[in-house]
């Protein structure tokens, strides 16, 4: 998991700097979302494998050039996140799949959704070939949304009495949603998730 986290940030910041713009350390934090001696560490990470060219500015600024070098890490970086996305997706469609084919020889109909991301996207796909309906959804950030034709109510309005099975399609926040759930009074027995 470090060596992808790694291999993400390497690739967001060769992406970066290939567009060619005047660019500091402090721009590089606030588009990439990381701390400015994160980007500093990758940046000489990088310099010291070829793959950037560090220019001096006066007065105390850098210049960033994609080396060659560099073009080709980040196109086989590139490759490498597509594989991983691709594998992460097949493993997902695959167990949301088995969930859902478990459930609905059980006798399970209708379920909800909790927790709201990309993730429920491929829930949603897997439910639908189990030819289960989704009744509702559930995230306190995304509450007042629609989502698939379903609107997105929070956690705080979960129904303790609600007969439905719910499944969990988060990936980041799993035990958070759980907890959530389990908080507003959701039976666990009826709570699924497919990790």
């Amino acid at each position: 998991m470090k060596k992808m986290i790694d291999s993400h940030r390497s690739l967001m910041l060769l992406d970066e700097i290939s567009k060619g713009d005047d660019i500091t350390q402090r721009d590089l934090s606030v588009r990439l979302g990381m701390a400015v001696g994160l980007v500093n560490t990758y940046l000489k990470n990088l310099g010291a494998k070829g793959y950037i060219k560090i220019k001096a500015i006066p007065p105390k600024r850098f210049r960033y050039y994609l080396t060659p070098k560099g073009f080709i890490e980040k196109s086989r970086l590139t490759y490498d996140m597509l594989q991983n996305y691709t594998r992460v997706f097949s493993e997902t469609r695959r167990e949301f799949s088995e969930l859902c084919g478990r459930l609905r020889l059980s006798g399970v109909k209708k379920v909800y959704f909790a927790g709201i991301d990309e993730v429920a996207e491929i829930a949603y796909l897997s439910l639908r070939e189990a030819d289960m309906e989704l009744v509702g959804d559930i995230d306190s950030e995304r509450a007042g949304q629609d989502f698939f034709k379903t609107k997105i109510t929070s956690f705080d309005e979960v129904d303790p009495d609600m007969p439905e099975h719910i499944i969990i399609t988060s990936f980041n926040k799993r035990d958070e949603v759980r907890a959530m759930l389990l908080k507003a009074g959701a039976r666990p027995q009826l709570i699924h998730s497919v990790y």
